[in-house]
C-alpha cells in the first residue's frame, strides 16, 4: 500500500500551532478535566494533538521540517507564553520528539497508525515527566496528562482510519 499524502504547508502550520497554543492554554487556564477524575494542565490535548500531528508532518515534510517546526514552536512560546512553561514545555518537545522519533522511524515500515501509536506512547511519557518536572516540580498531574494525550491519539487513530476507508470507497467506486 501507499504511503498517504498530507497537505504540507497546513500539517506543519498547525504542528508548530500546537507548541505555543499548549503553553498559553496552561497560562490562561490552569488544569481541566480530561475525565475519570483526573485533570491536567489546560494544554494537555494540544500536546497531545502535537504528536500525531508531528507524524503526520514528518510524513508530509521529512525530519528536517519537523525539526525546524519545533524550533519554531519553540520560539513563539518563549514570545506568547510565561518564560517557565516555555522553558518546561522546550525541554519536553525536545526530548519527547527525539524519542517519538527514535520509535516512529523504525516502525513506519509496519505502517502509519502501528509507528504512530507506538511512537505516541513514548512521546507522550517524556513530555509528561519532562514537562511536569520542569514546570511544578512533582509529577502531580501525571494520570491526567498521559489520559488527555492518549484521548488525542485515539482520536486521530479514528479519523485517520475512517478517512482510509473513504478514500478506498471512492477509488473503488
Amino acid at each position: 500500500m501507499p504511503r498517504p499524502t498530507f497537505p504540507q504547508a497546513s500539517t506543519l502550520t498547525a504542528y508548530v500551532a500546537t507548541i505555543p497554543a499548549a503553553n498559553l492554554l496552561v497560562t490562561h487556564h490552569g488544569v481541566v478535566p480530561v475525565g475519570f477524575g483526573q485533570v491536567a494542565p489546560a494544554g494537555v490535548y494540544m500536546v497531545g494533538l502535537a504528536l500525531v500531528l508531528r507524524d503526520l508532518a514528518r510524513e508530509a515534510t521529512g525530519r528536517a521540517a519537523v525539526w525546524a517546526a519545533i524550533g519554531i514552536g519553540a520560539v513563539l512560546s518563549w514570545w506568547l507564553a510565561d518564560p517557565a512553561l516555555a522553558v518546561a514545555s522546550t525541554a519536553a518537545f525536545l526530548v519527547a520528539e527525539s524519542m517519538d522519533f527514535a520509535v516512529y522511524e523504525p516502525l513506519r515500515q509496519r505502517g502509519l497508525l502501528v509507528a504512530m501509536v507506538a511512537s505516541n506512547v513514548v512521546g507522550m511519557a517524556a513530555d509528561s515527566l519532562i514537562f511536569l518536572l520542569v514546570a511544578f516540580g512533582n509529577f502531580d498531574y501525571l494520570p491526567g496528562q498521559l489520559l488527555g494525550k492518549a484521548w488525542m491519539t485515539v482520536a486521530a487513530v479514528l479519523i485517520l482510519v475512517a478517512v482510509r476507508r473513504y478514500r478506498a470507497r471512492a477509488v473503488t467506486a
